[in-house]
Parts: C-alpha cells; sequence; structure tokens
C-alpha cells in the first residue's frame, strides 16, 4: 500500500519526502491578548486640584530629611531627599521617592547601590548643599565608603543605611526607588541632638521632652 501511494505521489508531481520549507511551523501554544491603547487625561478629567494648594497641604506633613548618595566613576553623586520610609522588615526594604527630571538619578541608577544618611538637626546647611542642581555638591563633605557597597557614607550623620537597588516603579511624575538593606548603622553622638525636620517649608527640630 505504501509502494502504490509513493508511485502516485511521484506521477502527479508531489514531493515524496519532507523538506525544511514543507514542513508548517508550529502555532504558538499561547497568543497573549493586545494591550489596549493608552490615551492622556483629558483636562475635562483631572481633578481640581490647585498644584500650590497641594504642596501646601501636603507641607503639613513633618518628615526627616535625608541625602541619597551613590560611588561613580565620575565621582560621586547624591542629593537632599525628604521622601524616604521603611518599608519592609522581611526582607529588608527601605523605599525613597526622586523626580523623573532629575540629573542625579541617572547617575544613582548606574551605580545600581546607595547610601541613605539620616541628618541631625544641625544639618541643615548640609542639606542645603545637596538640594542645589549642578554644583559640586562633595566639596569640602567629609565622608567614607559605606562597608558593602562603598556608597558615600557622610561624616557625623546619626544613621546610615546601606543598599542595593531591588525594584524602580513609576508613580506619576516621581519614581519610587525601593532598595534592599545590605548594612546600616547609627553614631549614638551624633543622634544625641535629635533629627534634622522638614515642615511647611522650612527646617526644624524636635522640642526637647519635659
Amino acid at each position: 500500500m505504501a509502494a502504490t501511494a509513493v508511485r502516485y505521489l511521484r506521477s502527479v508531481g508531489a514531493p515524496t519526502t519532507a523538506t525544511a520549507t514543507s514542513v508548517p511551523s508550529p502555532r504558538p501554544a499561547h497568543r497573549p491578548a493586545p494591550r489596549p491603547a493608552l490615551r492622556a487625561v483629558r483636562d475635562d478629567e483631572r481633578a481640581p486640584l490647585d498644584p500650590a494648594e497641594f504642596r501646601s497641604v501636603l507641607g503639613h506633613f513633618a518628615s526627616g530629611v535625608t541625602i541619597i548618595t551613590a560611588p561613580g566613576d565620575d565621582g560621586p553623586a547624591g542629593f537632599a531627599c525628604q521622601s524616604f520610609a521603611s518599608l519592609s522588615l522581611d526582607p529588608p526594604l527601605v523605599t525613597f521617592m526622586v523626580a523623573r527630571t532629575s540629573t542625579t538619578w541617572p547617575r544613582i541608577s548606574r551605580a545600581g547601590v546607595f547610601c541613605v544618611n539620616i541628618l541631625g538637626a544641625g544639618q541643615g546647611e548640609l542639606c542645603r548643599g545637596f538640594a542645589v542642581s549642578g554644583a559640586d555638591k562633595f566639596a569640602g563633605v567629609a565622608y567614607t565608603a559605606a562597608p558593602a557597597t562603598g556608597s558615600p557614607r557622610l561624616a557625623d550623620v546619626p544613621a546610615w543605611i546601606d543598599c542595593t537597588i531591588q525594584a524602580v516603579h513609576t508613580g506619576g511624575d516621581h519614581l519610587i526607588v525601593v532598595g534592599r538593606v545590605e548594612a546600616l548603622a547609627t553614631d549614638p553622638s551624633a543622634a544625641a541632638a535629635g533629627p534634622l525636620l522638614f515642615h511647611r517649608g522650612a527646617f526644624g527640630r524636635l522640642a526637647p521632652s519635659r
């Protein structure tokens, strides 16, 4: 029967052996659905919020102040950061937010690591130096390398947290950076003065307890 079939195929000019071009390509087991088209928010869909009022109201939330630093081939990078928080105990994670327009963030991102330097009550001028753009922020600033990542650990800060970047998420006009803690410590003598606080656009400090 097989020989008869082969003679018939040869008589009609059909191939009797499979070739690379005659083997159909396998169909994928699953084809993902196409992504929905994205669109911008229309003006009539925006919440009626005045940016100045937004900042004013949120400014009533007092926070600590930090300086985020990282090493780099072209010198260390750093910026003042108010939006820092602990995130997880197991695994040990922290987070901070940075504007997507930041010129310092790309350097920290390339390093893949960072150190959170938590500032004390007397370090307002240090914070102001790291809040400016385009200047040599580390001029005259004493620091050593953090033990796990080599990021700048600023001198005389009450506490520092040495991290590797674990994830980065988008959050509107900011990025949400998640870091895994590799090392951390406090300096009791520096911490005795209390934390540097930021409230309603100005630095402050905790009042001594009575």
